[in-house]
């Protein structure tokens, strides 16, 4: 499984005089996943997954930006308005001024990076550069901030700060936490004795993650569907693979495992099934989880065991 990287992003948006619009607006995403928005109509920021207001209620110190009135972000924002005013033209009219300013991370390499660039009406303007500290102009009209926001060394200093300690580590945090605190189930479900056998696996985050059938420890390729991953309500995501069963005999059901795998652990989970399908309590419909003997479930922080051919037993699930 590979480990791919996260990143984390806010858009910052500014349009005075618009009246269809918020003067002010501010959202985040992490992954391409909302978690956050506010504006200076709204005012109050709304945390729009329930796992990010949990970490963040947990943590209010670590975590400000995502526990601030609106009224802070637009206030914060408002004196670099001033510089980006070079960008328009000098008729006045209604504009637009925008931020995108985030961070990278390697789970593989632990690298990490930053980025911050402004745009005015739609159009690319000046970018900030990590290496040197400085500006670096996207339009001749940016020259004159360039050379205004270069002095401030010290603001770039904690630009730079912000884009390569402050934002990654909020990034591994809300990474690591969706990990180890939420509610993950991998169950099996069946339509009827006769459908494939679905082995699904909820409440899972991030969207990275693998899940293959296995027989005698062999994953196998034939005779499975994979269903893409999907989102939940609450900002975590499930999967599916299902499984043809209709060359299965009987005596031969206990040789077949369902793995799912999180990206950035080693952990597997392993869901068991102890009587082959025909013995299976049909369910009316699919997404019903079937009795007792049909599966065993795989919550976070359960270890299940299971015995090889030789009677040893083996550790199939470790801690998610």
């Amino acid at each position: 499984l590979n480990k791919l990287k996260h990143s984390l992003t806010f858009f910052i948006t500014e349009s005075p005089g618009l009246q269809t619009f918020p003067e002010f607006v501010v959202f985040s995403e992490m992954d391409g996943v909302h978690l956050s928005y506010c504006d200076s109509n709204k005012k109050k920021l709304d945390l729009r997954q329930v796992w990010v207001k949990k970490l963040t209620e947990d943590d209010p110190e670590s975590f400000i930006w995502f526990t601030q009135d609106c009224a802070v972000y637009q206030q914060m924002f408002k004196d670099e308005t001033r510089g980006l005013k070079p960008c328009v033209n000098q008729t006045g009219g209604q504009h637009i001024f925008q931020w995108m300013l985030g961070c990278e991370w390697d789970e593989e390499t632990g690298e990490v990076d930053g980025y911050r660039t402004n745009s005015c009406d739609g159009e690319d303007f000046i970018t900030f550069d990590l290496k040197t500290e400085t500006w670096i102009i996207l339009t001749p009209q940016a020259l004159i901030t360039k050379t205004e926001w270069d002095r401030n060394k010290a603001g770039n200093g904690v630009l730079k700060d912000f884009l390569t300690i402050t934002c990654p580590d909020w990034l591994k945090k809300f990474t690591d936490y969706g990990r180890s605190s939420l509610q993950k189930t991998v169950s099996l479900l069946q339509k009827t004795p006769s459908s494939p056998v679905s082995c699904h696996a909820t409440g899972f985050y991030p969207d990275r993650a693998m899940m293959f059938w296995r027989k005698d420890g062999e994953e196998l390729d034939e005779d499975v569907d994979r269903g893409e991953i999907l989102p939940n309500h609450d900002g975590t995501f499930q999967m599916r693979a299902d499984l043809n069963i209709s060359s299965v005999s009987p005596e031969d059901w206990r040789r077949y495992d369902c793995v799912f795998q999180l990206s950035g652990t080693e952990c597997e989970c392993c869901v068991l099934v102890p009587v082959p399908p025909s013995e299976f309590p049909a369910a009316a419909v699919i997404g019903v989880v079937v009795g007792l003997l049909l599966l065993l479930l795989c919550i976070s922080g359960l270890f299940i065991w299971r015995r090889n051919n030789n009677g040893e037993e083996q550790q199939c699930f470790h801690s998610l």
